[in-house]
């Protein structure tokens, strides 16, 4: 058994969808050592610009303090694709946000067939709410809206109980490639909880959530970040071809 003073206390939150913001760096992190993306932003202003090695894509964190949207993802047109441009709002968890960005930097590209961002939901029992659009969660905190007609249309979504205003939102142009927002619909029904400091967890709706406090080893936390650079940078490395086998030797003759 690990002892008590090698472990950290961690609050898991269940749904993720409240689990708060969390750490920038789980998503700027990755992508610049993990998928190339170089930053150009200036260290005395607090923001994070990064762009991808094509040129194409650039994020960036803006922490304003009357602005909610803090990140926005843009993808400039291309021959074979449209811009595209995706917002979301300073409390969505970071661990929703990456489930964009990791599918976004994933070498393999998108699926042959374009998914549908309502089947994860649909999957994880989320509903449509009563003369409303789209699903919604099953604690109907979340819900996720297609708005507008096709090619000017938005992907929408949106948390918040009708006591409180809204916790987070992010909304994805129509032109966003659909296993892009499947991934983050994908992220939001995943019933795994997100941890977070004890001492962070957020204020907010927290008659709606689940929280559990467990002690886990100091270095699962310490080194999380590093194990996930790990992870999507080896998914850009070409795989190591099998060593060639020696050929046989010949057959000797005899008398």
């Amino acid at each position: 058994m690990t002892p008590v003073s090698d472990t950290v206390e961690q609050a898991f939150i269940t749904p993720r969808h409240l689990a708060g913001g969390g750490d920038p760096g789980w998503i700027t992190v990755p992508l610049h050592r993990a998928s190339g993306w170089s930053y150009g932003h200036d260290p005395l202003m607090p923001r994070v610009l990064l762009t991808s090695p094509d040129q194409l894509t650039q994020l960036r964190l803006d922490p304003a303090p009357d602005e909610p949207d803090w990140w926005t993802i843009r993808h400039a047109r291309s021959a074979d694709h449209p811009g595209w441009a995706a917002t979301f709002q300073n409390r969505t968890p970071v661990e929703i946000i990456a489930a964009f960005t990791d599918a976004l930097t994933d070498p393999s590209g998108p699926p042959t067939t374009a998914p549908d961002p309502f089947a994860p939901l649909r999957g994880a029992g989320w509903v449509t709410p009563h003369h409303l659009g789209g699903l919604a969660s099953p604690d109907g905190v979340a819900r996720v809206e297609q708005l507008g007609t096709p090619g000017s249309d938005l992907w929408h979504i949106e948390t918040g109980v009708f006591q409180d205003p809204t916790i987070w939102r992010a909304v994805f142009t129509g032109t966003t490639p659909p296993h892009l927002i499947t991934a983050v619909t994908q992220s939001l029904a995943d019933q795994t909880p997100i941890t977070r400091d004890p001492q962070r967890v957020p204020g907010w709706s927290r008659n709606r959530m689940t929280v559990h406090l467990h002690h886990v080893p100091a270095p699962d936390i310490a080194f999380a970040l590093e194990r996930r650079v790990s992870a999507l940078a080896a998914r850009h490395r070409p795989a190591t071809a099998a060593p060639p086998v020696p050929p046989s030797p010949s057959p000797r003759r005899t008398r």
